[in-house]
């Protein structure tokens, strides 16, 4: 793909990073190859160019960093410093990040093909991340608990839960990674990362960065490669307090699986199949965009992407009919091309996967409105795009209703009433988010009040706020991320119970004082 010179310098800039010296582990605060000096190498969705070549762990350098990672926890040598100062740290991680934000967002569309407008926006929001667990850390000094006994002292305090395994998805590599890793710093705890295998390169620069500021030793630590080897131990190694996963649905139940054996905490954010619900009487224009902007933005490779369109039956063919023109109008091309509107797919595989998934609802009986299909032309060859796509009158119970495409699918459901919207919405075994669109307040709220969702937007689609918990219910996963539930779930919960006047409580006899 052409790009302009200045792309291109930019390019061979981060190139180098990582080609030049494929020792990205970074264990104990230093960095190494994989033990069996394996590596793998990253390439770029949208044009196929080589990113970067880094090192793939196995379990032997995996066991290694958790090593580390125990012993610097056991040293108390991060969980020792005072939270306000752990906070200040994160304040300069975050500060660090806005300097850095050209670097970073190099880096992230280089590993996913995104958009460099998508992935600066997304150094921004990792940036105000680190800011919010860094105002955060200092207030968690837990609470006195009324005994009922002024002769007693009784609090409960909040300590980290320990060494945690964190585990990254692709499609957003650092801002899942930082929802993870600014809660267990400002917690105390010590952590090994393993992004995925696809996208390590702001992974191995947030290493870089941690230790240009001064983080103590085996505190954070890094191994890249695939889950199979590199990402198992963390779920299954009893030194491990707690393993955090975002992915698929299937892998997640891998890990817990295996993280009951040493009965571990476990935060699971598993994807979701989220209804984006429009009644009649919304603002036309305004969902219609962000309908296109709820199944489209990043290809679709959203796990909150508004992927089922719920459309009240008065307005289906209307609203359809514009989602389509307007679908068809967007642009794809690769990071740094201007026009672009959307990017790639993450692989080849990841592509048929989602064009077998929309060939199967054809044949279900969907109907095929736009999409369904690789873009054609010189300029796509190389990379591994997808049309956006819109499948019409499907119904409940057909595969692409059921299932995450993770792609740029959208597709069509039709409700008469109130009650069917929201049965229709909540016919999932997903519950990660959702929306409605309606100008009645009440019925938004109503609504909105009985979705099953973890976020629920109204007149809106996919804003979300550090100081918001974010996940999901039913097979969404468990656990949340951001907001103040986020860091407790990097902490343990203890009471403390103090008597301040202790007494002899004669419930046993002193028998030898009786003879």
């Amino acid at each position: 793909m052409n790009r302009c010179s200045r792309c291109t310098n930019l390019h061979r800039m981060t190139q180098a990073t990582f080609s030049d010296s494929p020792s990205t582990l970074f264990i104990n605060g230093r960095w190494e190859p994989a033990a069996s000096g394996a590596v793998s190498r990253i390439h770029n969705p949208a044009d196929g160019e080589l990113v970067a070549t880094v090192s793939e762990a196995g379990r032997e350098d995996t066991e290694r960093a958790i090593a580390a990672a125990r012993a610097a926890f056991d040293s108390g040598v991060w969980s020792s410093v005072p939270a306000p100062e752990r906070g200040a740290f994160l304040l300069k991680v975050a500060a660090e990040l806005r300097e850095r934000r050209e670097k970073f967002a190099r880096a992230e569309s280089l590993d996913t093909g995104k958009r460099i407008i998508e992935s600066r926006i997304d150094i921004d929001d990792i940036a105000a991340c680190f800011e919010y667990f860094g105002r955060l850390a200092g207030q968690s000094a837990g609470r006195v608990v009324d005994a009922g006994d002024p002769t007693v002292v009784s609090k409960i305090v909040y300590e980290p839960v320990g060494v945690c395994g964190l585990i990254t998805p692709w499609n957003y590599p650092l801002l899942q990674a930082a929802w993870k890793i600014a809660p267990a710093l400002a917690a105390g705890c010590t952590f090994v990362l393993k992004p995925s295998e696809l996208t390590p390169s702001t992974a191995i620069l947030t290493m870089q960065l941690l230790q240009d500021l001064g983080l103590p030793d085996g505190v954070a630590n890094l191994v890249t490669g695939p889950g199979a080897q590199a990402g198992a131990p963390l779920s299954e190694h009893p030194d491990v307090d707690l393993v955090s996963f975002t992915g698929g649905l299937e892998t997640g139940k891998r890990i817990a699986a295996a993280a009951s054996g040493t009965v571990k905490k476990v935060a699971l954010e598993l994807g979701g199949k989220n209804p984006n619900v429009v009644f009649a009487d919304a603002d036309f224009d305004a969902a219609v965009d962000n309908a296109l902007n709820g199944a489209f933005v990043h290809s679709g490779q959203v796990c909150s992407a508004g992927a089922r369109l719920v459309v009240e039956e008065s307005i289906a063919e209307r609203f359809v009919d514009e989602l389509v023109r307007r679908a068809q109008d967007i642009r794809l091309g690769g990071p740094f091309d201007e026009s672009a509107e959307s990017g790639p797919l993450i692989s080849a595989a990841h592509r048929e996967k989602v064009d077998a998934y929309v060939q199967r609802g054809v044949a279900e009986g969907a109907r095929l409105r736009c999409g369904g299909a690789a873009p054609e032309g010189e300029k796509f060859d190389a990379g591994f795009y997808y049309q956006p796509t819109v499948l019409d009158r499907v119904q409940r119970g057909m595969s692409v209703v059921v299932d995450e495409a993770f792609g740029p699918v959208v597709t069509v459901e039709t409700f008469r009433t109130e009650d069917e919207a929201v049965a229709t919405a909540n016919d999932t075994i997903y519950g990660l988010a959702g929306a409605v669109w309606t100008q009645d307040a009440g019925k938004a709220q109503r609504v909105a009040g009985r979705l099953r969702h973890g976020t629920v937007w109204i007149n809106d689609y996919h804003p979300y706020l550090p100081q918001a918990e974010w996940g999901g219910f039913g097979q969404s996963g468990v656990g949340r991320e951001l907001g103040p539930t986020g860091l407790g779930e990097y902490q343990e919960a203890k009471h403390i119970y103090q008597n301040t006047s202790p007494q002899v409580t004669g419930w046993f006899a002193d028998h030898g004082k009786e003879k």
